[in-house]
């Protein structure tokens, strides 16, 4: 029996996250610089899924270029990374994979990584701050 292409590319990118940094209650945002720091918390969490040029995977993960999950609202946004809770911008049963869930951030990281892919890849949105990210976890 052939093993399904898509359950072992699945098991790879959850084999690759699994070894995402976190970098402790020391570590912020503040700690490399915002950008430099959104930077570094993509390379070591999203690139296994959405690519270091954020153009994901065609039917498989979602690209980050233009997305309106990522350009529309940041509160949305936040919820969706740290939660899974799905915006409306996002129909269920488009990709056959889940979001991984990253909550685990603390609200600095958090707003540092949303700000990187919402001013990376070709997008041109404001950035998100710490502010933003604890009130979407109080929802």
């Amino acid at each position: 029996m052939r093993p399904n292409l898509l359950a072992l590319l699945g098991l790879g990118v959850l084999l690759g996250a699994c070894q995402q940094s976190n970098p402790g209650p020391g570590a912020s945002a503040a700690a490399g610089g915002g950008a430099d720091r959104g930077a570094a918390l993509y390379a070591q969490n999203c690139v296994p899924c959405h690519h270091e040029n954020g153009e994901g995977v065609p039917k498989v993960f979602p690209s980050l270029s233009g997305s309106p999950a990522v350009l529309g609202d940041p509160t949305e946004l936040a919820q969706w990374v740290l939660s899974q809770k799905r915006p409306a911008s996002i129909p269920a049963g488009r990709y056959p994979t889940q979001m991984l869930l990253f909550g685990w951030m603390n609200n600095e990281d958090a707003a540092a990584l949303l700000t990187y892919i919402r001013s990376h890849f070709g997008n041109s949105a404001p950035p998100v701050d710490a502010a933003l990210i604890a009130k979407s976890r109080e929802k």
